[in-house]
């Protein structure tokens, strides 16, 4: 029992960092376009 309830705390973590990294990876990458980051949506500039 113990070992089932570790592995769902171990993928709910896994699962959290998986959306925090990838926020930060389109931040990024919306940066190097020269767009601009607001409420997790990326508008580019003219």
């Amino acid at each position: 029992m113990i070992r089932l309830f570790r592995t769902l705390i171990l993928i709910l973590i896994a699962f959290v960092a998986g959306i925090l990294f990838d926020d930060n990876g389109r931040q990024e990458l919306c940066a190097a376009e020269g767009g601009d980051w607001r409420d997790r949506t990326c508008f580019l500039k003219e």
